[in-house]
């Protein structure tokens, strides 16, 4: 074969083989609040094996509570230009200026659990559960456990989306109770520490209180600690939210009255759903919604 031959071979080749660009793998960046939550530990694994059944890369990090930190994972994600974004904001409202930075790199940007409430930033689909519907479960769980009568306290964790409508939710039920006082309300960010000190202090403040509501199962395993330590377990009804192994195995021993659960690994996969149908063009809904259900001691027993 000629020179000029073996040259227009190789132009035709060249021709029909796929754009570099375009046949690399898509890259997602992922920041989530923390990986010391069991709930986050299951959004991810989620999300990590529908990635790889879709042939997505992920570089997954967590903002440990830190809106800084969040924010200057997600600058790195803009510099390194991912071809999308995943956050579960540390800070709800502080988020969007980085979310507004993706946004004029081209880059778009998702939620899974926790909202952006920022009015700057553009997300193209919040993937989360009904919190406010879970907070009502939750709420029904206490009223049923204290026969609608009882003060109670709660432990929260402002600043972000997801707690802020599980806490209304729980508000509306319980006060049609009536019958149920809600004596606190105090933070603990989530963590399990911190919600043992907190309810520490509310013991010795509040002595006869009959309940209490941790927004997650952190919250609710930190004051069930604090509970034991002062030798009144059984005495105070606990109410949590996750349902994860270790709060299912506390149910099962009769030491957490029940729990609103989610389904984090399912959440995970419809994000990265999400994430695909936005490259191949589909119209997302603002919110993508995943059910909630109701976890007690009875379910805890059938293993």
């Amino acid at each position: 074969m000629s020179a000029r031959a073996l040259l227009g071979l190789a132009l035709s080749l060249l021709a029909l083989a796929p754009d570099r660009d375009a046949a690399r793998s898509k890259v997602i960046g992922v920041s989530v609040l923390t990986f010391q939550h069991q709930f986050f530990q299951e959004l991810r694994a989620g999300m990590e094996q529908r990635a790889r059944e879709v042939g997505f890369e992920l570089w997954v990090t967590s903002g440990e509570f830190d809106p800084a930190r969040q924010a200057n994972q997600i600058d790195d994600f803009i510099a390194r230009k991912v071809d999308a974004i995943v956050l579960a904001p540390c800070d709800s409202v502080g988020v969007g200026a980085s979310i507004e930075q993706a946004n004029k790199a081209g880059i778009p940007v998702f939620t899974a659990d926790i909202a952006s409430t920022s009015s700057v930033g553009k997300v193209v689909a919040h993937i989360a559960s009904d919190n406010y519907l879970g907070g009502r479960k939750a709420g029904e769980l206490m009223v049923r456990a204290l026969n609608g009568q009882g003060d109670i306290v709660l432990i929260t964790h402002p600043g972000v989306t997801s707690v802020i409508d599980r806490v209304r939710g729980f508000k509306d039920v319980v006060a049609r109770a009536r019958g149920i006082r809600i004596l606190a309300e105090v933070p603990a960010w989530g963590q399990r520490a911190k919600a043992a000190s907190v309810m520490e202090d509310l013991l010795v403040r509040l002595p006869n209180m009959r309940g209490v509501f941790g927004i997650n199962d952190d919250s609710a395993l930190g004051a069930l600690a604090a509970v034991t330590a002062a030798g009144k377990e059984g005495k105070i009804v606990i109410v949590g939210y996750d349902a994860t192994p270790e709060a299912r195995e506390a149910m099962r021993r009769g030491l957490i009255y029940g729990d609103t659960i989610q389904y984090p690994r399912k959440m995970g996969e419809l994000t990265i759903n999400a994430v695909r149908d936005h490259f191949a063009g589909k119209r997302l809904p603002a919110w993508i919604p995943v059910e909630t259900g109701v976890f007690t001691a009875a379910d805890a027993q059938k293993g």
